[in-house]
């Protein structure tokens, strides 16, 4: 029998210290070895306890939590989850944790909420079964090349191609590296990410500052434009893509999908019925099966697809899957997918009109 889990949770609330602890003792794989109220009692805990996995509110006296989380990075690196409010305040700093080299960001429940932290066990296991290598650089996210700032010479209007991205667990990162090689004029392109409702509008404009093309949260009747890219916001409504004379996002009330609502699946449907041979899906690092049947679906549509390779994943779940179904036509390792994609918008697949 696999061990437990061993958790420390440190926030500088007894209240929330004690229901977090309460809910992930709850489930007999994950175990709390500790508690800390600050970072320096953290620090002494980290060194005592030996813990797989730390939970860590981002808000805390003498050391916040992003501080705390670039020390645990550079001298101890550990997969490190962090408890956040729902405000927009607390949604920045949590995309700023997840760029430092957080594994997985929570929301901390609002008044009333009858399922307070219902994914956080899930999240702490995978974060403890994880072999990621925690690292952190002293420039971790760079500006974008002066390469992609411009239009290049490629004319992606002639190929009248749509990317769909899905990820969750680990997504931030991977976007980053992803987008950051796209340029100005590329295709219009709709991501979904697993995040926090009020987290996803922080991540785009974080997005729109670091990438050459123009990013922005998607919204109901946005067109589909060369230069944009489109992020499903995180609520209460999953991200489609219809119109076919004039692709235009929709936001649809629909059940959670695959435990998820944005669900990639749900995207992932769309453009296969939208764009047929001319999507392009990608799927990277995230836990569970969300997007894997959609992109399924689109492959059988005509669509190119790939996947992330489990060596540059955070979490080889999502991409796992997908490639075990047959829906992942090339798996390649994080760093190179960017670059594969735009080669293959450039291309007008033949047959299409």
């Amino acid at each position: 029998m696999t061990a437990p889990a061993r958790v420390l949770v440190v926030d500088d609330s007894a209240t929330m210290r004690g229901l977090i602890t309460a809910i992930l003792n709850a489930d007999p794989a994950v175990s709390v070895v500790g508690q800390a109220a600050d970072a320096i009692q953290a620090r002494q805990a980290i060194k005592d306890l030996d813990p797989d996995v730390v939970t860590l509110d981002i808000e805390m006296p003498n050391m916040n939590g992003l501080e705390f989380l670039e020390k645990i990075m550079r001298l101890r690196p550990m997969p490190v989850i962090m408890v956040s409010t729902l405000t927009h305040k607390g949604a920045e700093a949590s995309v700023a944790a997840l760029e430092i080299g957080a594994f997985d960001c929570v929301g901390k429940p609002l008044p009333g909420d009858p399922h307070p932290f219902s994914d956080l066990a899930e999240k702490v296991k995978a974060a403890a079964r994880s072999q990621r290598k925690f690292i952190i650089s002293g420039n971790k996210v760079a500006a974008p090349s002066a390469a992609n700032t411009n239009a290049t010479a490629v004319d992606y209007r002639a190929a009248r191609r749509i990317i769909a991205i899905g990820s969750s667990t680990g997504g931030v990162e991977a976007l980053i590296n992803v987008l950051q090689k796209f340029p100005k004029n590329c295709p219009p392109t709709v991501i979904t990410q697993h995040m926090p409702v009020t987290f996803t509008k922080s991540f785009s404009e974080r997005l729109n500052r670091l990438c050459a093309p123009t990013v922005e949260e998607a919204f109901d009747g946005a067109r589909l434009e060369i230069g944009k890219i489109y992020l499903a916001p995180g609520g209460d409504r999953h991200l489609q893509v219809v119109n076919p004379s004039a692709p235009t996002c929709r936001l649809v009330d629909r059940e959670p999908v695959n435990g998820h609502r944005p669900s990639v699946d749900v995207l992932f449907d769309s453009v296969a019925d939208l764009a047929g041979r001319n999507g392009i899906g990608v799927i990277l690092t995230g836990m569970g099966r969300d997007g894997a049947s959609g992109l399924l679906r689109m492959r059988q549509a005509g669509a190119r697809t790939f996947g992330q390779n489990e060596k540059t994943c955070v979490v080889y779940g999502m991409p796992r899957v997908a490639y075990e179904i047959g829906a992942v036509e090339m798996q390649l390792p994080l760093n190179s997918i960017g670059e594969e994609v735009l080669k293959c918008a450039a291309t007008r697949r033949e047959g299409t009109e």
